[in-house]
């Protein structure tokens, strides 16, 4: 059974996801939709591009990822079916698909070249998005919905800085639990680190000194800090929520800073 899988910002409170999901089974009747979320704040390419980065190689190879975020229709739009990792994608080239690509090549780029129902111009995810997506999960091939594209909207977000004794990083997301996950990558912090001590200062003046394998490893109401299954460091409380606690939340303000000690 073909999967397509949601990530937008349509949230659940209006009619816009019941109508791409219509769409959608309108098209194709027996496809395996899967939300992986509707909440990404209104028009935030970064926190979509961490969720659905962290999200899609957990699915079979071969689905089709609709990319719901920024996709008003202007006329300079383009819209893009790119094959990654032998997963498909279908979005607004807004930038989230070099997030998404992270300095790596895609083995196919098209720019969707449907034509466009005129009733749907306000809303793509309908018309131009669900209609490739249900091509691809039918088994048809990006060229023949697209042509060739070798540029993207190139998009930047905040990184680490670091030397041989500090990293300084920030806060990006803040999950439903209240952990705060910096983007400070556990490949930076090893090769920083060399298997020396280290001091993890943040807000408030406070201080972690231990890197926990699991959130159970301090007690109830403990700070920690760990590398969760996005492979970036987390400030957690065991059973608590961090984000509220210790002031920790997805800003610039929020910067995290590392120092090891031989």
């Amino acid at each position: 059974m073909a999967v397509i899988t949601l990530t937008t910002d349509l949230g659940h409170k209006d009619f816009y996801q019941a109508a791409l999901k219509g769409s959608l089974l309108t098209q194709l009747s027996d496809v395996n939709i899967v939300d992986i979320t509707h909440e990404i704040p209104a028009f935030n390419i970064p926190r979509a591009a961490f969720v659905l980065g962290n999200a899609y190689h957990y699915f079979p190879k071969g689905t089709v990822h609709i990319i719901g975020i920024n996709t008003l229709f202007h006329e300079e739009s383009k819209y893009i079916g790119m094959k990654y990792k032998d997963h498909y994608f279908v979005g607004a080239d807004n930038g989230i698909f070099s997030l998404l690509l992270n300095g790596n090549e895609p083995q196919e780029l098209y720019e969707l070249n449907l034509m466009q129902d005129l009733r749907y111009l306000h809303f793509p995810l309908a018309d131009i998005l669900s209609k490739s997506a249900c091509h691809i999960a039918k088994g048809g091939k990006l060229k023949d919905v697209g042509t060739p594209m070798h540029q993207l909207i190139e998009k930047v977000t905040l990184q680490p800085i670091f030397d041989k004794d500090m990293i300084r990083g920030n806060v990006i997301y803040v999950d439903a639990f209240g952990n705060a996950i910096t983007n400070i990558s556990k490949d930076l912090f090893n090769k920083v680190q060399k298997g020396r001590n280290f001091v993890l200062y943040f807000k408030r003046n406070e201080t972690i000194t231990n890197l926990s394998w699991h959130y159970n490893e301090v007690g109830e109401g403990e700070k920690l800090c760990l590398f969760g299954i996005s492979n970036y460091l987390e400030i957690a409380i065991n059973k608590g929520n961090a984000s509220q606690l210790l002031g920790l939340h997805d800003d610039d303000s929020n910067v995290i800073r590392i120092e090891f000690k031989d």
